[in-house]
């Protein structure tokens, strides 16, 4: 296998003689690097060191410089760079960190970890890292113990959901200085928070990707991918670039880990899959800095080798989202078809993980998906009710509550937060926010123009949009409107609705850090069953056992054979005093001393309309 010596990494290094050039370009004749002072340039040619590699040590190019670098006469901005002031399209600017971390990472275990994903743009009304940061304490008084950042590499325009950037190395400048993005880390250290990133190494957004025109080795047309030719990581250089990424946001801004975006699209024809040196990578980089990093894989395959062989810590496991949605609102456009709307697969799912195990995957040309991962720690395994996109790939962005409404909201959290899987949250559902999360984008030109009409088109054969105009009336992802929706309302939290939800994740969470046996993440004691449209999930052994109640009917359910002593109400998601009755779209958590397996003994009809309630004209006689 060939490999590439240990050597600075491209782009603009500081050293103490000046600035160290580095570019790989395959095919170039030559190379020289732009530097600019106001209105003066400066050209200063690279030095060819063979195999498409320049070098030199600029002198006069200190940390502040702008400059970009000139191929064959194209003048290019630096792929590589750390620093984009001025955007993906402008000068880069030489850097090197102005911070001093105060804070070593919190030491924590992976079955610690409860996720809260946030999109710095939305997350508040500023869109800043310093506006973030001040939030903080607020994730941290939750119960919150990581917070992941969607992707932050540098993409084009004012807004966007970070998924098409274009420079792996330079956070995007809209949301403050390199500088600002430290503070947040470190701040978020010393609250007891440890912070991920996402990181998209699938493929490089549409508008401001300079890599080809540098090497086009950097992609292939072997492989293709939902957004064009995939990267080429049979090149080591591509390899190194990916290796470099990681190790960068986790040593220069102490990131705790990564969340990889969507891995199946990651091809790779050699023995050594990227992903496993990644993986091997980031440890050996813990192991060096004296830290713990996370790896998580977004990955649609259901393979539990990510974790067994890889070395990856765990999975988003989508199908619990999947089964569990169908289940309280009967969904089945795009790939919700593949799911059932059927309490006993919600169970199934949970106890197995998720819900494809190797059986046929019925809406693609793949015979099979998945395999059984009974072998992975329940810690391994990402759950969650909602996130960025499976609220925002929605036509309208619209959240959990709106479609199944508040009371189905509310006992499908307290199911995510009872399960020892590791819960992921998405912003503002701890407090049922309001705003919906839409897809956004900040495209120019023809692009942008792209953007809005696939949109519309993406939903044209859903079935709420089958008719009439609807798809008109999907929001513009290039209308700042659109943007601006999506911003939390943090005030909205001290309403009775909102404050339902909050003190209700309050509670949830602190029973799953003291509670005895919450705090256990074992697989061994899950149990998972139904009875008709109730769900129940137990955990514990018999004489010590904690049981989830959920009824996802619009019904009360009356419940059979609970014991009459030893039973002990831990949580109630609605308000109701009966033993053995659960209101509808409601959960319930109890303790139990003794063995009790849950069952429905009857479904109550619903109550007959008080007789002035019923119009003259249809009432009986007597």
């Amino acid at each position: 296998m060939t490999t590439i010596p240990y050597t600075p990494a491209l782009g603009a290094l500081p050293t103490e003689r000046g600035t160290l050039f580095r570019v790989w370009a395959s095919r170039a004749r030559s190379v020289s690097v732009v530097l600019y002072a106001g209105d003066h340039t400066t050209i200063r040619p690279l030095t060819h060191l063979g195999d498409g590699m320049y070098a030199d040590v600029v002198e006069e190019a200190g940390p502040g410089t702008r400059y970009r670098f000139e191929v064959d006469g194209q003048v290019l901005p630096d792929p590589y760079a750390r620093c984009l002031p001025d955007g993906v399209h402008g000068p880069a600017m030489v850097w090197r960190p102005d911070y001093s971390f105060q804070h070593a990472a919190p030491d924590r275990r992976a079955s610690d970890l409860v996720i809260y994903e946030l999109h710095v743009g939305t997350f508040t009304p500023q869109g800043t890292y310093r506006a973030a940061l001040e939030k903080l304490p607020d994730l941290a008084a939750l119960g919150v113990t990581c917070v992941e950042l969607m992707p932050l590499s540098s993409f084009p325009g004012r807004w966007g959901w970070g998924y098409d950037g274009v420079a792996p190395f330079a956070p995007y400048a809209g949301y403050g200085p390199p500088e600002d993005l430290m503070a947040l880390v470190d701040e978020a250290h010393r609250l007891g928070l440890l912070v991920l990133l996402d990181v998209v190494l699938n493929h490089f957004g549409p508008d401001g990707n300079y890599l080809g025109s540098f090497s086009p080795e950097y992609f292939t047309e072997r492989h293709k991918t939902p957004w064009g030719d995939a990267l080429n990581y049979d090149e080591p250089h591509m390899r190194r670039l990916a290796v470099d990424c990681a190790e960068h946001w986790l040593r220069t801004y102490r990131f705790d880990g990564l969340r990889l975006d969507a891995t199946h699209e990651i091809f790779d024809d050699r023995p050594t899959h990227i992903l496993h040196e990644i993986a091997a990578h980031v440890h050996r980089l813990g192991r060096e800095l004296g830290t713990r990093h996370f790896l998580f894989c977004e990955d649609d395959r259901n393979d539990p080798r990510l974790v067994t062989r890889t070395g990856m810590d765990g999975v988003w496991a989508d199908d619990f989202h999947h089964q569990l949605r169908v289940v309280l609102t009967g969904e089945q456009d795009g790939y919700y078809r593949a799911y059932s709307p059927d309490v006993a697969a919600l169970a199934r799912c949970i106890t197995a993980g998720w819900v494809y195990q190797g059986q046929r995957w019925p809406l693609g040309e793949q015979p099979a998906r998945g395999a059984p991962a009974d072998d992975l720690p329940a810690p391994s395994f990402v759950y969650c009710i909602q996130n960025h996109d499976q609220i925002g790939n929605r036509a309208f962005g619209d959240r959990l509550d709106v479609v199944a409404g508040p009371d189905a909201f509310l006992a499908a959290s307290a199911l995510l937060l009872f399960l020892p899987m590791t819960p992921l949250l998405f912003q503002g559902q701890e407090w049922m926010a309001s705003t919906p999360f839409l897809y956004f984008s900040d495209h120019a030109g023809e692009l942008g123009e792209q953007i809005t009409q696939g949109r519309c088109q993406e939903f044209g054969h859903f079935e709420a949009f089958a008719q009439g105009d609807g798809a008109q009336a999907v929001p513009d992802p290039q209308d700042e409107c659109t943007f601006q929706a999506s911003a939390l309302n943090w005030a909205e939290r001290d309403q009775p609705a909102h404050a339902r939800a909050l003190t209700l994740y309050r509670r949830m969470l602190t029973l799953r850090r003291e509670d005895r046996v919450l705090r256990s993440t074992g697989r061994a004691d899950l149990e998972a069953g139904s009875s008709g449209p109730l769900l129940w999930v137990r955990r514990g052994p018999d004489h010590d056992s904690r049981t989830l109640l959920l009824n996802v009917s619009d019904q009360p359910l009356d419940l059979g054979g609970l014991p009459d002593a030893g039973v002990y109400w831990l949580l109630r998601t609605q308000d109701t005093t009966a033993r053995t009755r659960l209101p509808p779209r409601s959960a319930t958590l109890i303790a139990l001393s003794s063995a009790w397996t849950p069952q429905v003994v009857a479904t109550p009809a619903p109550a007959p309309e008080p007789l002035d309630a019923v119009p003259a004209a249809h009432r009986e006689e007597p």
